[in-house]
């Protein structure tokens, strides 16, 4: 019992953490955007009400922020990009991430579909980058976003080395009621299931497990030591996926393997 409780503990700070992760990437992005437009910078206040956030959180976030530098404020006004951002940036533009905005545009134009390159942390898989056509104006999704790893196609993907046991362990004290689409896995029985169907095939297929009428398909990114880090997913309806779904694979692995070649020119996906 004492276990479990720790577990069930250990995860809402990690929801918690998301959450945290998730806003201050809101606020950096709408400063960041702002000043590339050219268009006025905004204080705490401002931002609150921009972003429809509780003021004593944009507060307490930026403050964070600008004592890592990724946001700096001149005396006490409006808050601009931090040189610690435009390192992050700089970093982020190279190499595996940096390529990996091309790969995903050519599923956009050869298919049609949307796609996505994410990372894992613990339970949660954080968006790196989405192709053109994923998301609009006030869309949640946009780099940054934070779901489940049991019930996406980029989640099982990073999971597609784990063994049972290994997946038993990560989701204890999980609690699957209520999170995801009219298919989603419910216990880690269920995902490990789901995830020893689709190993034949060599990929991952979500049919509705984390949005109603949204399929997916996704494949690992490998480093170069060959260590699942990063995946590879694109979106779409079922029909999307009917005829094509080999094809659509095929050009997802082609593009996960460039992607891990590009990596090895930076000693390795991190």
């Amino acid at each position: 019992m004492g276990v479990e409780v720790h577990q069930r503990e250990r995860f809402s700070l990690e929801l918690s953490e998301a959450s945290s992760l998730g806003q201050g990437l809101r606020i950096v992005r709408l400063i960041v955007d702002r000043e590339k437009q050219g268009r006025g910078l905004l204080g705490v206040s401002q931002l609150a009400a921009e972003l429809e956030m509780d003021q004593s959180r944009v507060s307490r976030l930026t403050q964070e922020l600008c004592e890592l530098a990724i946001l700096e404020r001149v005396e006490r006004g409006p808050f601009r990009a931090g040189p610690a951002f435009f390192q992050l940036a700089a970093s982020l533009n190279v190499g595996w991430i940096g390529q990996a905005k091309s790969e995903l545009e050519l599923f956009v134009a050869e298919f049609g579909l949307r796609a996505r390159l994410s990372v894992r942390d613990g339970v949660r898989v954080i968006l790196l980058r989405t192709s053109s056509n994923d998301g609009v104006v006030g869309s949640f999704v946009k780099p940054g976003m934070v779901t489940p790893v049991w019930c996406t196609g980029s989640g099982r993907a990073l999971l597609w080395d784990h063994k049972a046991a290994e997946v038993e362990e990560l989701l204890r004290g999980v609690d699957f009621i209520g999170v995801g689409g009219p298919r989603a896995a419910h216990s880690a029985a269920e995902v490990c299931a789901l995830m020893e169907q689709d190993r034949p095939q060599g990929f991952i297929r979500a049919a509705e497990e984390f949005e109603h009428g949204v399929h997916e398909l996704a494949v690992p990114v490998r480093d170069p030591g060959g260590r699942v880090t990063a995946a590879l997913t694109v979106l779409g309806s079922s029909a999307a996926f009917e005829v094509r779904a080999e094809e659509i694979a095929e050009a997802l692995h082609s593009a996960a393997k460039r992607l891990s070649v590009a990596g090895s020119g930076r000693g390795g996906v991190s």
